[in-house]
């Protein structure tokens, strides 16, 4: 016995439609999603939180004024030379590069002296450097 065979459409899937739903889903996050601009930072130094460093005996601690000029324990140097700088240092330390170098800047201070400060003492050998700042809110 034989059976009539219907015709049996075949089965499809039509993916135009699924197309059209992510090209949808893209856009919408696309026109949704929020674009940052790294560049645009803002910077407020110096200031930091923090508990003091205990201060040893013998120290030697460089001070930058806003126009860049350096003073070392407390003797202003006659120019802005690193190698005024270099000098000075030397002298007050001898031969003990162990002792703790403290850089004080002013917040103004043109960032090219501080790394040159930086750059001289260790030239020199110093290891123990720090940086003073200023604790936020406090004048």
């Amino acid at each position: 016995m034989k059976f009539p065979r219907q015709n049996q459409e075949e089965v499809n899937v039509n993916l135009t439609p699924l197309i059209d739903v992510v090209f949808l889903l893209l856009i919408f996050f696309m026109v949704s999603t929020t674009f940052t601009k790294e560049t645009h930072l803002e910077v407020d130094l110096p200031e930091a939180n923090g508990d003091a460093s205990v201060t040893e005996e013998q120290i030697l601690e460089i001070l930058i004024t806003d126009e860049g000029q350096y003073s070392v324990n407390g003797k202003p140097l006659v120019n802005t030379q690193a190698e005024t700088l270099h000098r000075a240092l030397k002298k007050m330390a001898g031969d003990k590069r162990d002792m703790p170098l403290i850089i004080t800047a002013d917040a103004q201070t043109p960032h090219q002296a501080v790394v040159t400060a930086m750059d001289v003492s260790g030239r020199l050998g110093f290891e123990k450097l720090s940086i003073t700042t200023r604790e936020p809110g406090a004048e």
